[in-house]
């Protein structure tokens, strides 16, 4: 028998008993739909998160000297670059770099009249395109010029919460390179939004030759950062800068914990992946059962008049892909509007934004269409459809003739 009249005979039954097959089919599609989301908004989240940590705190490749221990944000001179300008110019003469630009790390405590809060002061190059994004969301004041020596730039959230605004004055207090308080006055310039809420509660960010002046750090600096054009160039620019007096990370070692929460994160929705295929095959498989335990009598009628048990196998595989393809083509549907919604709109994290600890994640965090996902899932779902059909079809194909017309 052609497949053409399986098929034919398949999509027949079927339509005995629409209202359950397209019941089935919605199942199949919804089941389909939310995995499509589900990995959608997942997958937005991880990239957006990641590509914040790199354009604002890690760069794509980051030089340091040796020694230096980014969680301790040292200022001992041994542990910092002596010469970062030359190393900066040096990196932005290499093809694919985007922008290079030294930066001085280090503890401060901004003093207010009523409270006293820890953050991490950056000494930065204005001018580089590094700070692209920071001069974008600027939303009160100006930006910072390069020979500023009193200015400082924070976070809108960070101002709103301490009742700062331009032009205020504030206290920071910082243990320099000699091991000794040094406090002084500085005027806001700008306050900023990055759209990333732990970002802009934590910095503070002054000129660079300022931060070496107040630091003590005399023209050195903690690291060089360094865009790139593309991120997949990150380990032979770094070859390239790599030296016995610096030491050359790439975006993949800086975000090594990210890296590995995320894919522990994702082994976790691929278990949430597999319990809603199980489901969709149950309901698949319970549909088929129906079917055949309601036309018993002409599965007897059919194995009478010659037609061979692969073939009334066969014409249940073809019932369940029938199923399967209609509601694969409705969730794709759904699941692309979905993906659309989300990436459009988001959803706003509020608070959650700043529980996240070193996650870099947005305030408003969208799905993003990966077609190649689209395409896995959807094979999935039609290989778990014809997986769950398979013992329908193998119980129809085993009946006797002679008991199935009794049956």
């Amino acid at each position: 028998m052609t497949w053409t009249k399986l098929w034919t005979i398949g999509y027949r039954d079927l339509g005995r008993n629409r209202r359950r097959s397209i019941f089935t089919a919605l199942a199949v599609a919804l089941g389909l739909a939310l995995l499509i989301v589900m990995n959608g908004y997942i997958t937005g989240v991880m990239d957006d998160s990641l590509q914040n940590s790199i354009r604002l705190q890690t760069g794509h490749v980051q030089l340091r000297a040796p020694g230096y221990v980014s969680e301790e944000l040292s200022l001992q001179w041994q542990d910092l670059l002596p010469d970062a300008a030359a190393l900066a110019a040096q990196a932005q003469s290499i093809a694919g770099v985007q922008a290079a630009a030294p930066v001085l790390w280090a503890r401060v405590i901004l003093n207010t009249a009523d409270e006293s809060v820890g953050l991490q002061l950056q000494g930065i190059d204005p001018a580089s395109a590094l700070y692209a994004p920071i001069r974008a969301g600027l939303q009160a004041g100006e930006f910072l010029a390069p020979d500023d020596r009193s200015g400082v730039l924070l976070g809108r959230r960070l101002a709103d919460d301490l009742g700062l605004t331009v032009d205020d004055d504030i206290s920071l207090t910082v243990i320099n390179a000699d091991n000794q308080p040094e406090e002084a006055i500085f005027t806001i310039r700008g306050l900023f939004n990055s759209g990333v809420a732990t970002y802009d509660e934590a910095s503070v960010m002054m000129p660079l030759a300022k931060a070496q002046a107040f630091a003590r750090a005399d023209g050195r600096a903690s690291a060089v950062m360094v865009l790139l054009d593309d991120r997949a160039a990150a380990v032979p620019v770094a070859g390239q800068l790599a030296g016995p007096a610096v030491h050359a990370l790439t975006w993949q070692e800086l975000n090594a914990f990210f890296i590995e929460t995320m894919d522990t994160a994702m082994s976790f929705y691929v278990l949430l992946d597999g319990i809603v295929m199980l489901i969709v095959a149950v309901i698949v498989a319970n549909t088929l059962l129906m079917a055949v335990f309601e036309r018993i009598r002409e599965m007897g009628i059919l194995a009478a008049l010659g037609m061979k048990g692969r073939h009334i196998m066969q014409m249940m595989l073809m019932e369940a892909a029938i199923l399967a393809l209609l509601g694969i083509a409705i969730g794709i549907g759904l699941g692309v509007a979905g993906v659309n919604l989300l990436a459009q709109i988001g959803i706003p994290t509020g608070d959650m934004a700043i529980v996240a600890g070193n996650m870099a994640i947005g305030e408003v965090m969208r799905a993003r269409f990966v077609p190649e996902q689209i395409a896995g899932l959807s094979l999935w779902t039609l290989i778990v459809a014809l997986l769950a059909s398979l013992y329908p079809a193998w119980f129809a194909a085993r009946l006797e003739p002679v008991k199935a017309l009794h049956g």
